[in-house]
């Protein structure tokens, strides 16, 4: 079992603009759907209409995630603001939902 201990820590997790590069591939997903939907007989045709179904179900899960990371991203924030709340009135510990 021993193969499987980790040597070293994990790194910190990369932030960045999530919410933009969500949005920007649901944007991305939505044009294609756009360009492909007047082919949309001959990709029945030739069996490949699950191209045009891909990018719109790309689009649909692209809201869903921007949903998500909106609300995450307000949740870090609420989370920093408490923790500088607390630091400012010197209490170790408190958070703003306390």
């Amino acid at each position: 079992m021993a193969k499987w201990t980790p040597k070293h820590e994990a790194p910190e997790p990369l932030e960045g603009p999530v919410v933009a590069t969500i949005t920007g591939g649901t944007i991305l997903w939505f044009v294609l759907f756009l360009v492909q939907l007047p082919f949309y007989g001959w990709f029945e045709d030739h069996g490949h209409l699950w191209w045009l179904w891909t990018c719109l179900a790309g689009a649909g899960l692209g809201l869903i995630g921007i949903w998500y990371v909106r609300k995450r991203d307000a949740a870090i924030k609420r989370d920093a603001a408490g923790r500088d709340a607390a630091a400012t009135t010197g209490t170790p510990g408190a958070t703003a939902a306390e």
